[in-house]
């Protein structure tokens, strides 16, 4: 198969900054097919943490200036049996008691205690969702195939465990300003909304980011038994505009980040393709994010230390944003 490259378009493929077209003359005469160029990554072959690598110490002291009240808010929602999950996803915890499981005290002080055993999905709840979670054709990040690093009893590469600290500027986009609270299900934020919010919040974007989106959709649908099938969410296009900027993590209030339904029916999930697998930046789904909105908070100090249970592909979060 004769393979015919633009010298622009490897240049591209070989920066990794963005993905890149293959045309494909699979015969002679045959029309061309186009097959998209996305590893490696601008970060090298070698490469498993990817926009990760944006954060610095001087990243850290920066946004730590952004603090000026110490007031703190919890991003994490809590995680637990009527968590409403992307099926088959569920939740279960036993308490047990310490010792030989009988209750009995022990020794003269009488110490008794409990313990608890959680059998759950990772991806219930506020998450962070690896690189290893989702690729394409069976290859992930950089374009590493499925074969060479997922096993039954934990992922080789990618897992959640080898996430360094995150201590980083956060950005709030509140997108209800623009679109009304909550933010109508099929809402697409590409370039223009995205631009939009940025100039009504005074912020910009910039390398080691955290991007958050506010539509007012978790607040909404408080109290619900199941997940709405649709939601407002990050198009394609703001994806990758985002992943363009700098940003190392893209999360919203709503279950999924993306919109759904999907700017293409025969497209699903292309917006977490386009972040995870062919930009290496992460996604923050069920974000609580209506108490930063009411306060008006656009900018504050992010930090996150992932949970390190090894071989994860996601894990459970609880973010902290301190303004």
């Amino acid at each position: 198969m004769k393979k015919i490259l633009m010298a622009s378009v490897l240049g591209l493929a070989a920066c990794g900054h963005m993905a890149a077209e293959e045309a494909a003359l699979d015969a002679p005469g045959a029309k061309p097919t186009v097959k998209e160029v996305w590893y490696p990554s601008r970060y090298g072959a070698e490469d498993r943490i990817g926009a990760m690598n944006l954060l610095s110490p001087e990243k850290t002291a920066e946004a730590a200036k952004l603090i000026t009240t110490g007031k703190t808010y919890s991003l994490g929602q809590v995680t637990g049996r009527k968590t409403p999950a992307y099926g088959p996803r569920s939740f279960s915890m036993t308490i047990l008691q310490l010792s030989d499981g009988s209750g009995t005290p022990l020794g003269e002080n009488k110490a008794v205690g409990n313990d608890d055993l959680v059998n759950t999905y990772v991806g219930i709840g506020s998450q962070i969702d690896g690189l290893g979670h989702m690729g394409i054709d069976h290859r992930y990040y950089n374009g590493v195939p499925v074969a060479d690093f997922v096993t039954t009893s934990g992922l080789t590469q990618f897992g959640t465990h080898d996430l360094p600290p995150v201590a980083t500027r956060g950005v709030l986009l509140d997108m209800t300003k623009q679109f009304g609270d909550p933010v109508p299900a099929g809402t697409a934020f590409n370039k223009a909304e995205i631009d939009a919010a940025m100039a009504a919040a005074g912020v910009s974007i910039g390398e080691g980011d955290i991007v958050l989106f506010h539509t007012g959709t978790m607040k909404s649908q408080e109290g619900s038994a199941e997940l709405s099938p649709v939601e407002p969410g990050v198009g394609v296009e703001g994806a990758q505009y985002l992943a363009d900027l700098g940003a190392v993590a893209v999360g919203a209030d709503t279950w999924a980040l993306e919109v759904i339904p999907f700017e293409k029916d025969a497209r699903p999930f292309d917006v977490h393709l386009t972040l995870l697998a062919k930009n290496g930046v992460y996604i923050l789904e069920n974000m609580v994010t209506h108490e930063l909105a009411e306060d008006g908070v656009s900018e504050f100090f992010f930090t996150l230390g992932a949970p390190r249970l090894e071989g994860a592909v996601q894990a459970i979060i609880n973010p902290v944003a301190i303004r």
